[in-house]
């Protein structure tokens, strides 16, 4: 059976990024960023507090390596020329997008599967048996994510000819806008359109404030991470739902269960539409990315 033609490529694009430094500390980084035992999870999660830690590692840290690590994926090679010489191989341009994805992903799923693997040997030492199930099932979740994140930054890079742009729009929109502000970013969107106050203390059974709370994929990866711990549905960090959700501790999250105590939830606030935004994160980007790349002369 004949290799697919961007085999190669993304090969290649693994082999650069594991032979790396910059995986490999961000690797070393999640493990001190996400080991954080606390009462409130061991009571939420018991031994399963591991799988947690496996979620944490994806917040903030992870994104941001993996953005930085991605971003100058074509744009970097059309300012140095060396783009030609890939554009001059037996690939189409929708196999070099292709195999950057794939291969840059891989290049980073594999140190973030070994910052996970530590992680777990800890606490299976320290705290005892986790569920294996969770923890696989976390662990590729996380590695879908790092799938968007690579696409996203990819898509930005194949579409731009400024290292400059492609800088502004991966970390000034996707990850301040997107990541790092969206919960407040959302909320206030929401305030406007219905002119009700986005409260987290109390937050309104409406299912458009939750809708555009897990547009974010950093959201919807939580929600769908705490759908397999079982803590919620939320895209808060596991330990903050289980404090809003188990515990009488008034917190500024915004969890369904809390809203919509006495109210029908609506279907598509299920936590499998988390799965569902982190898929259309990963295909829109690219689909607009393959468009202009292929008719456009951004060499």
């Amino acid at each position: 059976m004949a290799l697919p033609r961007w085999f190669p490529l993304a090969r290649n694009e693994a082999r650069i990024l594991l032979t790396s430094k910059g995986p490999w500390a961000l690797a070393a980084l999640l493990v001190l960023w996400a080991y954080r035992p606390s009462y409130i999870a061991w009571d939420g999660l018991g031994p399963d507090m591991t799988v947690g830690f496996v979620q944490t590692t994806a917040t903030i840290v992870l994104p941001l390596g993996t953005l930085l690590l991605s971003y100058r994926s074509i744009v970097g090679e059309r300012r140095s020329g060396s783009l030609k010489f890939v554009l001059g191989l037996p690939l189409t341009r929708t196999d070099v997008l292709v195999g950057k994805v794939l291969g840059r992903s891989v290049g980073i799923a594999v140190p973030v599967t070994v910052s996970a693997s530590v992680l777990g040997l800890i606490g299976l030492v320290r705290f005892g048996l986790f569920s294996p199930l969770r923890f696989l099932a976390v662990l590729l979740a996380t590695h879908l994510y790092v799938l968007v994140l690579v696409s996203v930054a990819t898509a930005v890079s194949a579409v731009t000819t400024s290292t400059v742009r492609a800088t502004g729009v991966v970390f000034g929109v996707f990850f301040l806008l997107l990541t790092v502000f969206w919960k407040l970013i959302a909320s206030r969107v929401y305030t406007t359109v219905s002119g009700r106050a986005a409260n987290p203390y109390d937050a309104p059974a409406d299912g458009l404030l939750f809708a555009l709370l897990r547009v974010s994929p950093d959201r919807s990866y939580r929600v769908l991470t705490n759908w397999i711990l079982g803590v919620g549905n939320s895209g808060a960090g596991y330990d903050a739902v289980i404090t809003k959700l188990q515990t009488p501790t008034s917190i500024n999250v915004f969890a369904v269960e809390a809203a919509f105590e006495s109210a029908p939830v609506p279907v598509y606030l299920h936590e499998l539409t988390g799965f569902v935004v982190l898929v259309v994160w990963l295909v829109v980007p690219l689909g607009v990315a393959r468009y202009f790349f292929e008719r456009g002369d951004l060499v």
